[in-house]
């Protein structure tokens, strides 16, 4: 201001007027004051604005605060919830970024007496995400959600939302269908929706009840006339359907208080039954008797061929050789068996033939003059000398009664060779009067033997 008045007054520089003042005369006290009282007023100025450019230097040099997480949102299906939310990772600037989620029940925000208690679900995860399904949260309640991002010491604000599950969650589908027929209708058998602990839904959501839609399947998928049916209950049966047809059902969870609707289970389909044709009865009978037929026929078969075979190895076809058959008991039985040195009496079997080759009866005649002359009768006839005569009858006969070779003593007499070739010929007629059914053949050797075999 004295600066502008003595600027206005002189009209000049006020520094050239002071110098000539002070050349020209003496300057008083008060003149004084008003030439160094601009100097001090323009150094003040100086150092307001140099503290002032120093705050602003201040001020710019403190990093700005960090943007809090965006579009927070649930995706829930029952009682299973994930929060999910949105940041932008350039404003990190390569730093690592957590992130912390907290719940409080809503009423406890609006008590006056303290301030409540927040209670961590996840704490510095470096997912965009948390799951609250593991807080078991009241499904009747009222909760609030915050998230807070940090990166390098610094935090953001808090974003919240309001999370009510009876209102918000989403509710599934049946967890199972299953359909059996009934006649020409179908019995369907509905599973509740399950909770995160394998409960039902229906512990939550009293008012749960089903849409089911059935429909005949077809294989133009253009006319399909499809047909609808609530109930609250688990067991429902569609009557009224055609017989031997196929049809297929979808169900859907419903909760109109707050129009919540499931999505529609996968189609499951199953055919209808009826009367049972007559050619079917038919054919089901002729081939149950086949089935059996052929039981009954493997059955014999088996059995006829596991009583050959017992058979075969506990009674062979094939004989042992003539020469080991004299290997008896005393009772007739065929099973072999060792002898024993004190068994010799044993060997006196009356079947058991000995010989391989026919029995021979030999004959062994003496020469004429050493045959006695046979008195004659007066018949004419020479008589035979009996066993009890002198003389070796040189008479063998051979046979398997015994087992042994026993000689037969006979003894002819002839006056001479004619008388005994005749008398030959009358043993002979006697052998084939007493055997007829046997060959006998007569064989007269050069030395006098004769063989007979029978």
């Amino acid at each position: 201001f004295y600066s502008g008045h003595w600027n206005c007054v002189y009209g000049g520089d006020w520094r050239a007027e002071r110098q000539s003042l002070s050349d020209s005369e003496t300057i008083s006290p008060c003149e004084k004051l008003s030439l160094t009282l601009p100097r001090i007023i323009s150094t003040m100025s100086a150092a307001f604005h140099v503290c002032l450019l120093l705050w602003c230097l201040q001020t710019n040099a403190v990093p700005a605060a960090l943007a809090p997480p965006e579009n927070l949102a649930l995706i829930t299906l029952n009682t299973n919830y994930i929060l999910s939310w949105d940041w932008d990772s350039t404003l990190a600037e390569g730093h690592a970024v957590d992130f912390t989620t907290q719940y409080v029940a809503k009423f406890k925000l609006r008590s006056k007496r303290k301030n409540p208690v927040w209670e961590t679900a996840c704490e510095k995860t470096s997912h965009r995400s948390c799951d609250l399904t593991k807080l078991n949260l009241f499904y009747l309640g009222i909760y609030v959600l915050r998230v807070q991002a940090s990166v390098n010491g610094s935090v953001s604000d808090w974003t919240m939302k309001e999370f009510c599950p009876d209102k918000d969650a989403a509710v599934g589908p049946p967890s199972r269908v299953d359909l059996s027929p009934a006649g020409n209708g179908l019995d369907v058998i509905i599973s509740d929706p399950l909770t995160s602990t394998n409960s039902s839904m229906k512990d939550n959501i009293q008012e749960l009840y089903y849409q089911i839609l059935y429909w005949e399947r077809s294989v133009d998928t253009q006319a399909l006339e499809t047909q609808t049916l609530d109930s609250k209950a688990t067991m429902v049966t569609l009557s009224d359907l055609k017989a031997w047809t196929w049809y297929c059902v979808s169900i859907q969870s419903r909760y109109d208080f707050f129009n919540k609707s499931s999505s529609f289970s996968s189609p499951h389909c199953m055919q209808t039954e009826g009367p049972i044709p007559w050619w079917q009865i038919v054919g089901y009978f002729l081939l149950s008797l086949v089935i059996c037929f052929l039981f009954v026929a493997v059955i014999l078969c088996s059995s006829i061929w596991f009583f050959k075979t017992v058979k075969a190895i506990f009674y062979p076809s094939n004989q042992l050789p003539t020469h080991f058959q004299y290997l008896c008991d005393s009772s007739g039985s065929d099973i072999p068996r060792l002898l024993t040195p004190d068994s010799d009496s044993e060997l006196l079997c009356d079947k058991v033939t000995v010989c391989q080759e026919p029995p021979v009866l030999e004959i062994h005649i003496p020469p004429p003059e050493a045959l006695p002359v046979p008195p004659s009768d007066s018949s004419g006839r020479h008589s035979r000398q009996g066993s009890g005569g002198s003389g070796d009858s040189g008479v063998y006969s051979t046979g398997c009664n015994s087992g042994l070779r026993q000689p037969d003593s006979i003894q002819l007499s002839s006056g001479d060779e004619d008388s005994g070739q005749g008398f030959l010929d009358l043993e002979h007629v006697k052998m084939k009067d007493m055997a007829p059914e046997l060959k006998t053949r007569l064989l007269i050797a050069d030395d006098g033997v004769v063989d007979i075999c029978v």
